[in-house]
């Protein structure tokens, strides 16, 4: 089982690298009152960070109830 978890996260980190290197153009963000322009494949990662923190904190919450 944990060989399986191993190339399932190998096989994400590898989709996640090969799609930010293909996304390089800069694009402009507009979150609430604020505007910011950045590099796509940099939005990406942060939406796939803060995905990621979710993630663990759902895990963590659902384990301490069980």
């Amino acid at each position: 089982m944990l060989k399986v978890k191993i190339v399932t996260l190998a096989f994400c980190a590898g989709l996640l690298a090969i799609i930010l290197l293909q996304n390089t153009a800069p694009v402009e963000t507009k979150i609430l009152f604020m505007s910011f322009t950045l590099p796509r494949a940099a939005l990406l990662f942060l939406v796939a960070f803060v995905g990621f923190l979710c993630g663990v904190v759902l895990t963590l919450v659902v384990g301490k109830r069980s």
